[in-house]
């Protein structure tokens, strides 16, 4: 990839190299799958491409996480390189938490020029909620703030809005979102905000509510023209939901899930069959579903096999 870079030292050749499969899908009005992996905790990044590589042709792109929960972790920037160099497309999570706005843009510019394209926007979790307590919470700038810099970057000026001389950047932005949020006017504020600010996908929190999605898609999203990816998360055990429910802010896991758990004799097995009835329904609420499966991605194409979503498609990679 070093090689390939030093021979091509302009941004139309770097456009050229690019894969924008998920981008593609968007515009194709496609069923979006997104799926997650967690950079390593140390400097050997082959587990990650393992988990990666099993989601490959599954997957439309795979999330790379920031620091998830404030605990430490390789850098999103340099994993989601790594991926892509096993052409994989990766959505590159950058949390606002440990950034100012000098290296929040430093690195935008970085991912730009490493081919990187799409960019989850988050304020990011608390410092106090990780492995690090005692570090300092940057929080120069919260998403929406965030999405606008993106932006800004895009059409080739910076936070102060000075030109940026050496070329605008092609970032393709998302956002976080909550439909199970219990302040329903907040949520819709700070969709509408993200919207505003130049959102152009949504990536939601872990749904166990589908009437409040459908009615979130209808009463906030409908209309807005980007689509909304709902959280689906693979819960292990009726312990894990507990787990869930207690430590993970906007988690709810229902009695009735957690009983089925308790119960079952195969508490994964059905844990699997759980999220795939999950996204059975998501697929006729929403656009589409971003899988989150901790440590056990490699149950993703199982769990996508029986919610009965065929691999994907492959698209042309061409510049758009």
């Amino acid at each position: 990839m070093t090689e390939y870079f030093l021979a091509h030292a302009d941004n139309k050749s770097f456009s050229t190299f690019t894969s924008y499969r998920f981008r593609e899908a968007i515009r194709a009005g496609e069923f979006l799958i997104t799926a997650e992996v967690s950079p390593p905790k140390g400097g050997n990044p082959s587990e990650m491409i393992k988990m990666a590589k099993l989601l490959k042709d599954r997957v439309h792109a795979v999330n790379v996480t920031d620091g998830s929960r404030a605990v430490m972790r390789m850098s999103p920037l340099a994993a989601s390189a790594i991926l892509l160099q096993q052409g994989i497309e990766p959505i590159c999570q950058f949390a606002c938490r440990d950034r100012n706005r000098i290296a929040m843009q430093a690195d935008l510019l970085g991912a730009h020029a490493l081919g990187i394209r799409n960019i989850l926007a988050l304020t990011g979790d608390p410092v106090k909620a990780g492995d690090h307590k005692d570090a300092k919470g940057v929080f120069d700038l919260e998403a929406v703030r965030l999405i606008k810099l993106i932006d800004k970057l895009n059409h080739g000026l910076d936070f102060n809005d000075a030109p940026l001389t050496d070329g605008a950047t092609d970032l393709f932005v998302g956002a976080a979102v909550d439909p199970q949020s219990h302040s329903w006017s907040g949520l819709q504020r700070r969709f509408e905000r993200k919207i505003e600010a130049g959102a152009q996908f949504f990536q939601s929190q872990l749904v166990c509510d589908f009437e409040r999605l459908e009615k979130f898609m209808q009463q906030i999203a409908s209309g807005c023209g980007k689509p909304i990816l709902a959280g689906i998360f693979l819960i292990k055990s009726a312990k894990n939901a507990i787990f869930l429910n207690k430590n993970v802010p906007g988690v709810e896991i229902s009695q009735k899930i957690i009983d089925r758990l308790e119960k079952a004799s195969d508490p994964l097995l059905e844990g699997m069959k759980i999220a795939a009835e999950q996204i059975q329904m998501a697929r006729k609420i929403c656009h589409g579903v971003h899988v989150m499966a901790i440590k056990r991605e490699d149950l993703i194409p199982q769990i996508l096999d029986l919610a009965g979503v065929p691999p994907i498609t492959k698209i042309s990679m061409g510049s758009v």
